[in-house]
């Protein structure tokens, strides 16, 4: 099948576009390279440097594709909540523009990406039947790039399918952003003798899913005939760890003896978070087949290899006051 995968540059598109490369499919994508490496990008593919905002041109460049997986994002939620406008035009807009195109081209089946950040501050675990209560921009953008996808794809008859994955962590992951990606931060920090920085007390409570049990789900919501119109959490719910234990098991990864920096918590930032994954088991056939600790040594190893990296602050920071964080404004990380 001829598959458009937006974001494929970055880290999850650039795993689903070898996978689905592997199984035989023909694949392109684009990328805007905010957090894309073209060290991730396979000479297989026909890759366009666009941004998904442009509708003129992502409608061009995904005429011809049966299937699209929406990927790209600036999944910073942190960072939303000080930069709102660039976070949520790279959310919503981009993926209202990827939709209109799909549409457009009469594209068969659109698989989107969301966040647990959709689900917001309720008990733990998290169901699909849960209403949505995003509490940041980020959140609230994939919650409403979500409902944009539903009532255009059933008005115009496009098939579709949500993705709500946890923490995903592997090889390919942008380690030099010093807004996201815990677990690639507290690596890329502990090898160069630095220790890792805790928001709050760090009992902040997640999982994390390793890249490639994540892809098995999504090919199957991209291939499957028989699964369409559904909302299905993807990751692990077995091994619900604090933020301060995910540092503790990095430190002994990489041989860091110092002890975690902590620091007040940032605003907005949801105490517990973890999915039930008893949909993605039914219906997707998931199983965690990774652990934590593997998904861990495997990260750490593919840093390694790449070599640690200073921290870029490339990203605007539109609200810049009190309550901003102190790594942010001062370039701590």
């Amino acid at each position: 099948m001829k598959i458009f995968i937006t974001g494929i540059a970055g880290f999850l598109g650039s795993h689903l576009a070898k996978h689905l490369i592997n199984l035989g499919h023909d694949v392109s994508g684009n990328d805007n390279m905010i957090g894309g490496d073209l060290e991730n990008i396979s000479k297989k593919i026909i890759f366009y440097k666009e941004d998904c905002t442009d509708l003129k041109k992502m409608t061009e460049i995904t005429k011809g594709s049966e299937i699209i997986y929406h990927c790209a994002a600036t999944a910073h939620e942190g960072l939303s909540v000080f930069s709102p406008n660039f976070i949520t035009k790279n959310i919503y807009l981009a993926s209202t523009s990827v939709i209109t195109a799909s549409i457009i081209n009469k594209i068969k089946r659109f698989v989107f990406c969301s966040s647990m950040a959709r689900y917001g501050e309720q008990k733990t675990p998290f169901t699909e039947d849960m209403d949505t209560k995003p509490v940041d921009p980020y959140g609230i953008a994939k919650v409403a790039s979500e409902k944009c996808l539903m009532h255009l794809a059933d008005l115009n008859g496009m098939e579709w399918n949500i993705a709500v994955p946890h923490n995903i962590i592997g090889p390919n992951q942008k380690y030099d952003d010093p807004y996201r990606n815990v677990v690639s931060i507290f690596i890329n920090r502990n090898l160069q003798g630095k220790p890792a920085i805790i928001y709050g007390d760090g009992e902040q409570k997640r999982c994390f899913s390793y890249i490639d049990d994540v892809i098995f789900c999504l090919i199957k919501l991209g291939l499957d005939k028989n699964i369409t119109k559904e909302i299905v959490n993807v990751g692990p719910d077995e091994e619900t760890v604090s933020i301060k234990e995910v540092a503790n098991l990095v430190a002994n990864e990489v041989g860091f003896n110092g002890n975690p920096k902590f620091i007040p918590e940032r605003p907005k930032e949801v105490k517990l978070a973890s999915c039930s994954a008893d949909k993605a088991r039914k219906i997707l056939g998931y199983e965690t087949k990774t652990s934590l600790r593997n998904s861990i040594k495997k990260t750490a190893h593919f840093i390694k290899s790449r070599g640690v990296k200073t921290f870029e602050y490339n990203l605007p920071l539109e609200i810049n006051n009190e309550i901003t964080p102190e790594t942010w404004k001062k370039k701590l990380i």
